[in-house]
Order: C-alpha cells, then structure tokens, then sequence
C-alpha cells in the first residue's frame, strides 16, 4: 500500500521511466549524451490504486477510494565524456483520495541524482555489448510529513544506490538491457515519539529497509525511434506488514513486480526536440498498491561545448 514509495523507484528506477533524450535521458537505459550536450524538459507522471496488498492479502478500502499521485518533474542529463553522464531529477508531487476524510499532500520530494558510466563498449560481429556502471542517491528537499501513507509524497530518507547494467544491441536495431541495482536508505524521525510495528518502540527513529531492483527491457531503437517492453521487481530487505485494517508504515516490506511499455520519438526536423511516453502497471506485490502508472515528457538538447572563434591574422 505504501503507494508513493513506489511511485518513487517509478521516478528513480524506471518511472518512471518518464523519457529518454535524444541520446540518453535515464539513469536506467543504455544510452549516454555524448560531451557537453545537456537535455533537459519537463515530465509528467500519473499513478493511481483502488486495489492493494495487506501483507499477501489483496483487498480495498472504501475510506481510501482510489489514491492517486500526480508528479511533475524536471530532469536533465550532461554528458561530461562521452563515457560519463551525470543525471538529475526534481519532482514535485500531489497526492489525493477520492474517499473519506484523510487530505491529500504536496510538495516538492527528492533530489536525485546520478553518475553513469560506460567502461566497455565492443562490438562483435552485427552486434555490440555494453557495460554500464552507475552511483547516485536522493535527499529530500523539503521537511514535508512522510508519517502520513498512503497520502505522504515520499518517506523522507536519504539513499544512496548502485547499480550494474549490460546492454546487448544487434543489427542497430533490436536490444536488450538488464540491470541490478542495491538500494541504501537512511533512518527517518517521526514527529512523535513511540510506534508500533511488530512490537512497540519508543523511539522517534525508524530504522528503514534497504532494497534491490532487477530491471528487464527490451525492444526496438533507432537514432529516431525506441519502443521497449519492460519488467521490473523492487524487493525490500527487511521490514514488516502493514496489520489488518491499519494505516502502512514507513518502513513496511514492500515488495512490487511491474510490467510497462516506453516510447520515445525524436523529430526528424528538430532533432533536438523528442517527446516520450509510457505506462505500466504492477501485477504482483506485497504492502503495496495494485497502480497503474503513465507518463509523458518533453526534451530538448542544448549544445554547451565552447566555440572557437575564429581569428584574422591576415594583412590588409
């Protein structure tokens, strides 16, 4: 149920996987922005859930309805080599209920950011094989309420993550990407000082699980068109389940396999300009929401390297 966790490793992980660029937009495809190009727009992403898991028990909740999340997110991408690629992402997020009396959030959320990195790129016979590494971690921006799920806008730790990515490319057409991916999450402070998880602690400090993430996608890509189908599982190392008829709590098991399509068009006439689009849908998952999940976004390239000017030298 812990709906906008979820919603987080969407905008993190795959998300949200709200665009790439014309060359490389996320921290989780197999492309990179060559030197000094920036790209850089404006994404949007919508989620919502009538349905969840209690523990591995489904069921609904007519005092909740459908909750929903609406993201609105810059994100950008520099290519610093063209190896090395630095990502971030600054969503701001709004929640709501459709039924009873609980009031939705909004706010700014997390601060992400990324390094990917590119150590091997080989060709071999009509294919090529790349291996990426990646490092990175969010902060909150603000010091809004995460003691509030399903309405909270995020759970308020800090993370840190790495993750290991091989890409397979044949013929300059078809490709497949796997990526692992180790999560590390910070304790929270809570404005009270006891809770009850499976025992009772008094204590305004939760102690939050970290997690892992496997990331399958695979399709069609082109200097002008990629379409994907995409499978991904976040699996918590630790935690407990939400108790029956409760509120979830921040640092519940939550556990989630989604499956999702992407797609992403560059404009032949505006190369620099590529619109986005996806939508996915989590099939199984324990403490979770059952959401459906779309997004769109708009990119545009900007090309920072330094021109030289040209000098006359000559005699008149």
């Amino acid at each position: 149920m812990k709906q906008l966790q979820l919603h987080k490793l969407f905008l993190l992980l795959v998300t949200i996987a709200a665009g790439f660029c014309a060359k490389g937009q996320t921290d989780i495809d197999a492309i990179l922005m060559e030197k000094n190009a920036f790209c850089i727009g404006p994404g949007y992403s919508y989620s919502s859930w009538k349905n969840y898991w209690e523990g591995t028990k489904k069921r609904d909740n007519l005092n909740l309805g459908t909750v929903s999340a609406q993201t609105f997110a810059v994100m950008g991408n520099y290519g610093i080599t063209n190896k090395l690629n630095a990502l971030f992402n600054i969503p701001y997020v709004v929640t709501k209920a459709s039924a009873g009396t609980l009031k939705g959030q909004q706010g700014m959320q997390d601060l992400s950011l990324m390094l990917k990195y590119r150590p091997i790129n080989k060709k071999i016979g009509d294919a090529r094989l790349a291996v990426f590494g990646l490092i990175g971690g969010s902060l909150p921006m603000t010091n809004y309420v995460a003691d509030f799920l399903p309405l909270s806008i995020g759970n308020r730790s800090k993370t840190a993550m790495a993750r290991l990515m091989v890409d397979y490319y044949y013929n300059s057409k078809w490709f497949a990407t796997a990526s692992a991916s180790y999560v590390y999450r910070s304790n929270i402070e809570l404005d009270r000082n006891s809770y009850y998880t499976d025992r009772q602690v008094l204590s305004n400090q939760v102690q939050m699980p970290n997690a892992t993430s496997f990331n399958i996608r695979a399709g069609y890509r082109t200097q002008w068109l990629i379409a994907e189908a995409i499978l991904n599982n976040w699996t918590t190392q630790g935690g407990f389940d939400i108790t029956q008829n409760n509120m979830p709590f921040p640092s519940n098991r939550m556990n989630a396999t989604s499956v999702g399509l992407n797609i992403k068009y560059v404009l032949k006439k505006i190369p620099q300009l590529s619109l986005t689009g996806g939508a996915g849908n989590v099939i199984a998952g324990r403490n979770v929401g059952q959401s459906f999940n779309a997004n769109a976004a708009v990119f545009y390239v900007l090309d920072l390297s330094k021109k030289e000017k040209k000098v006359n030298t000559s005699n008149n």
